[in-house]
This record gives structure tokens, C-alpha cells and sequence, in this order.
């Protein structure tokens, strides 16, 4: 199935690992989508095949360069509008060819949205499930990188421009991406937006340069991590900006507050232009 879009085209998913992927064991329920009343936005649970979703720019547009998304959601959801879809749309309008990556996600049941602020008042309980799971989605974003490189001449796009971006849990997956890539899925840019995780970080020698945005507000407490990424990054002398918000809280993603995180995406956009990855 094509959608069209304008000047984007959204194709179908792409398995990104044939059969089983790699740590799992087969299961037999079904991945869910539904809007969620609890974050109020369009999500996707249980995730067990992880696969990617290509946002296609006009070929006029086309400049070379590709991204894989990874929504949040606390490994149990994925924010898959504000933080997959409607970014992916955005970077295909500048020419950029967008990948949401739907990684894989602990178990729930009805709503993975609710269970997720029950579970995660209780520290011991979500760091538990955090240890199952983050290796896991990790492990997809590593992957799908590597996916869009090796096959970076069937979507015309340069093998080395090919990048992360990643939101909330899905910024976790893009930092660690950004530390622990193999050469042939080293990422050339790297941008975590209000993710955490990043006091076990080590800045390798040939890091990518990266983009961070959160919100000082941040009802998860994050902020702080942003910053600590950033002075890693700054401190290898590696290319890196920081855009820390006032207001915004936790999520802001592509929603429309009437305020400056409205334009977070345009700064990327402009960082991604000096860095030079809209040169066709």
C-alpha cells in the first residue's frame, strides 16, 4: 500500500530481521494499535517483528540522506504519531528519506499507556523490566541502521548520511546507538530528544555529531540527562548543540503548545542544513 502525500509517500513496513529476531522467542499475540486516552495520541503495543516504515521524498526533493525514527513510550508503548509519523513527514518535505523504526516493547494487555504509569511509579518493577527490554530495542535500532545502510542504493540515499533520531525511550536507543555502532552501522548524526540513560555513556573516538532538545519542565525528571550527553559529547570534542527548553514537559514531540517547542524540529532542520546533510 502507497499513500500519497504530496511531496511524501509513505510505504508499507519492512520486516527488519527475517523470522524471529535475534534474543526473542516466538510469540503468538498480536501487535495492537488505538488512540490512547491516557497520552492522548495514536500508539502501538506489543511490537514482537520489528519493522521499518519508509516516509519517500518527492524525487525532486531527494538529497541523499536518510533517518530512522524511534518513538517513545517507555518500552512499553510507542508514541508513534507525534513521535514517528508526522516527524518522518516533516523530514521527507526537506528531502531526507524517514524510516520509524516500531522496535520491539515489553508485553501489556488492554493499554500498555496505563499500565505504563502504574508501572513505572514503582522503580524496582520498571527497572526490572528495563533490563529485558532496552537491550532489546537497542539491539533494533543497531540493526535497523545497518538495515538502511546496506540497502542504501535501492532507496538512492548516500550510505554515510544515514542517521538517528529517537524521543523519550526512543532517545535511549539513539545514544546507544550512537556509542555502540559496528563501522558498517556507525550513524552519521545522532539526535536524542528527552531520553535518558546517559550516565553509562562513553563518547567513542569516532562519534557521530548529535542534536539534543528537552525541556527544563520535564515531568520525568530527563533534563538533567540531556545536559550530562551534552557535556560528554562537548568534552571529546565532538560536534554537538543543545536546545534546553523552558516549558515543554515530558513528550512534546510534534504537538502544538503554543510555545517554542513547537519549533524544536526546525532547529534540527537547520542543524541538519549546517551540518550539511541537505546538500544534494
Amino acid at each position: 500500500m502507497v499513500l500519497s502525500l504530496g511531496a511524501v509517500a509513505a510505504a508499507q513496513d519492512i520486516p527488519l530481521y527475517p523470522g524471529t529476531p535475534p534474543g526473542s522467542t516466538a510469540t503468538d499475540y498480536p501487535e495492537k494499535r488505538f488512540f490512547s486516552k491516557t497520552w492522548n495520541t495514536d500508539v502501538v503495543t506489543n511490537v514482537t517483528r520489528p519493522t521499518l516504515t519508509v516516509f519517500k521524498p518527492a524525487p525532486e526533493l531527494k538529497n541523499g540522506t536518510a533517518i530512522v525514527i524511534c518513538p517513545g513510550g517507555g518500552f512499553m508503548a510507542l508514541s508513534i504519531a507525534s513521535e514517528g509519523t508526522e516527524v518522518a513527514k516533516y523530514l521527507a518535505a526537506k528531502g531526507v528519506t524517514a524510516f520509524v523504526l516500531k522496535y520491539r516493547l515489553a508485553h501489556t494487555a488492554e493499554d500498555g499507556t496505563a499500565e505504563f504509569g502504574a508501572l513505572y511509579a514503582d522503580k524496582q518493577k520498571f527497572g526490572e523490566m528495563m533490563k529485558t527490554e532496552v537491550p532489546l530495542a537497542v539491539a533494533d535500532g543497531l540493526a535497523a541502521v545497518t538495515y538502511v545502510r546496506q540497502h542504501a542504493a535501492e532507496w538512492g540515499i548516500s550510505q554515510d548520511r544515514v542517521g538517528i533520531i529517537g524521543f523519550s525511550a526512543g532517545g535511549v536507543v539513539a545514544a546507544q546507538v550512537a556509542v555502540h555502532y559496528a563501522p558498517e552501522g556507525r550513524p552519521a548524526f545522532a539526535a536524542p530528544i528527552y531520553g535518558g540513560g546517559s550516565q553509562d555513556i562513553t563518547v567513542p573516538s569516532d562519534a557521530p555529531p548529535m542534536f539534543i532538545a528537552a525541556a527544563t519542565d520535564d515531568t520525568l525528571g530527563l533534563a538533567p540527562e540531556s545536559i550530562v550527553l551534552y557535556q560528554k559529547w562537548a568534552a571529546a570534542h565532538k560536534s554537538v548543540e543543545l536546545h534546553m527548553y523552558a516549558k515543554g514537559g515530558h513528550g512534546f514531540g510534534m504537538r502544538q503548545q503554543n510555545i517554542p517547542t513547537d519549533h524544536w524540529i526546525d532547529r534540527f532542520a537547520e542543524w541538519l542544513q549546517l551540518q550539511g546533510f541537505f546538500t544534494k
